[in-house]
């Protein structure tokens, strides 16, 4: 057996030591309900950011934060001309986040760094971990901010002005947590890029399956609709004579869900977001914004999907007589991932003795922009009961541990274990 099969064959991160750490950053943000609310660029990010550079670089880890503030943590490998191997996720959350969602792919990372400082083991390729900034989009739009600037899906200066409820910009949140860095963002090399992630789905638990490999994720486009109509007394106004905002926008909220149902088995129609204005018991609603999350697995399919919604509006708009304004302000096509990494992690996964199935991503990751400028693929392990964007979102020690040796071996195998 060659020197690098055998070190690949013994070698297994320390599952119990990547419990501890999870357990540790999801106390930055903790909920009563066991969950963790720690928004993108709010003090708690901060304080998150902080403590994985601190472990990072007493991992002897080299920082490096660049203008939109990607962190990145990298592992010198025996060449410095090659590009790194990354591994990467985000350690921002939903207000009701869980202790997983994105913290695993970062930690898992981490830990298969501190796995071979433990054991010696010297790459080729550099080593590199990624936390991205804004990933889940809660407090800024657009969602994966970070790795969308990195790879170009929009500009700097688009993510710098977004502001969030309060009229904070990016940029000043940015500057005030002191995350913005000086890389330009992208300048910075990929070899090639996996994540790692709970499913935030059943389907692996259903299927008893430890490992999902990721061979693609579902198309997206995200709008902000606003139906505007006239509030007025809900009392002294009769039915024949109202202009009800939110009796139009529940006919579209109603057609989001039935294009996921239509254009199934991968459709998915979502109203997630949804604001009433005067919100008053007694007043005709005058104006209703809420958000459509409309995604498939094929971009024929998505584009028949915004055709339809499209469609559907102008219909209501001439029904009702009431002025809808539909905006598109997220959009990304299905994401094939890169055969060979595909490959990388089932070969993993099966030499590991996991059991293992190919899944297609539902949820949008920054393994999605990322592809776009590296080799990439995505490792899935199991949720208790398909639960994410949760404060009860669960996961198994034993298959957190199962998916970040997954890790460890795609990383090592992409690297290449250096001969003494």
């Amino acid at each position: 057996m060659h020197f690098a099969e055998r070190i690949m064959s013994d070698l297994r991160i320390d599952g119990e030591r990547l419990w501890r750490s999870l357990m540790e950053l999801a106390q930055i943000g903790a909920t009563p309900k066991g969950g963790v609310a720690r928004l993108a660029l709010t003090d708690l990010d901060r304080e998150g950011r902080d403590w994985l550079v601190a472990r990072a670089r007493a991992s002897s880890m080299a920082v490096t934060v660049d203008r939109i503030g990607n962190v990145f943590m990298r592992r010198a490998g025996r060449r410095a001309d090659l590009p790194p191997v990354m591994a990467g996720s985000h350690i921002d959350t939903q207000p009701t986040g869980g202790k997983f969602d994105g913290n695993y792919g970062v930690l898992a990372g981490l830990e298969v760094i501190r796995t071979l400082a433990d054991h010696g083991v010297v790459t080729e390729a550099p080593l590199e971990i990624a936390a991205w900034t804004n990933e889940e989009g809660s407090r800024f739009v657009p969602v994966m901010m970070g790795s969308g600037v990195f790879c170009g899906a929009f500009d700097l200066a688009h993510a710098y002005a977004a502001r969030d409820v309060e009229g904070r910009s990016v940029h000043d949140e940015l500057a005030r947590i002191g995350y913005l860095g000086d890389e330009e963002p992208g300048r910075h090399p990929v070899g090639c890029y996996f994540e790692a992630h709970i499913e935030q789905g059943p389907v692996l638990e259903e299927a008893a399956k430890v490992i999902g490999v990721v061979d693609a994720a579902l198309g997206l486009r995200w709008y902000d609709c606003t139906v505007r109509g006239t509030e007025s007394h809900a009392g002294s106004t009769p039915m024949t004579s109202r202009r009800d905002a939110l009796a139009v926008a529940t006919r579209v909220m109603q057609e989001t869900v039935a294009l996921g149902n239509r254009h199934g088995p991968h459709g998915r129609g979502t109203v997630g977001y949804v604001s009433v204005f005067p919100n008053s018991r007694n007043v005709i609603p005058g104006e209703v914004r809420f958000s459509i999350d409309l995604r498939n697995a094929s971009a024929e399919r998505v584009d028949r999907m915004d055709a339809e919604i499209r469609a559907f509006i102008e219909q209501a708009e001439r029904e009702s007589g009431l002025a809808i304004e539909l905006a598109q302000v997220a959009h990304y096509p299905p994401c094939p991932f890169d055969p060979g990494c595909v490959a990388s992690v089932e070969r993993a996964a099966a030499q590991l003795g996991y059991a293992h199935m190919r899944a297609t991503s539902g949820a949008g990751h920054d393994a999605v922009y990322l592809a776009r400028v590296a080799p990439t693929a995505m490792i899935f392990v199991p949720c208790k009961g398909g639960l994410s964007h949760n404060e009860l979102e669960d996961a198994a020690p034993a298959h957190l541990e199962a998916g970040a040796n997954v890790l460890l071996h795609c990383m090592l195998e992409k690297a290449v274990v250096a001969q003494p």
